[in-house]
């Protein structure tokens, strides 16, 4: 996935700083759509993943107008429901600006948003 840094991904935009440079939570965004692409090898009918940890090391700044490119790589097959994935950001220049790991967790899709509704009173 790539993606060019525009003025609403910047950490001042997002309140996440001060400084007009690739936020950190706009770039764990991207790191985390990367991930969701990836594990849709390992889902069935009826299923999705969700975020369950994010491990990240954001190592230099990004300026708007440059691009990044995000690659997600599962580190192995899905153990139980769980899923890790490795995660990388390269800006145009090559340089590694990010990197880690996320993991997800599969579920059932109607399952978890049942549990996500509001409970609703006994009448």
């Amino acid at each position: 996935m790539r993606y060019e840094v525009v003025e609403s991904d910047t950490a001042t935009a997002l309140g996440s700083g001060d400084v007009p440079v690739l936020s950190t939570p706009r770039l764990i965004a991207w790191m985390e759509a990367a991930t969701v692409t990836c594990a849709a090898s390992f889902i069935g009918a009826g299923q999705t993943t969700v975020g369950t940890a994010v491990r990240i090391e954001h190592r230099g700044p990004t300026p708007v107008g440059a691009t990044v490119e995000i690659a997600a790589e599962p580190q192995a097959a899905a153990v139980g429901h769980r899923l890790t994935f490795t995660v990388r950001a390269t800006d145009s220049s090559g340089k590694v600006v990010a990197s880690g790991e996320i993991d997800r967790a599969i579920v059932d899709r109607d399952r978890f948003l049942a549990a996500a509704s509001p409970a609703k009173p006994d009448r």
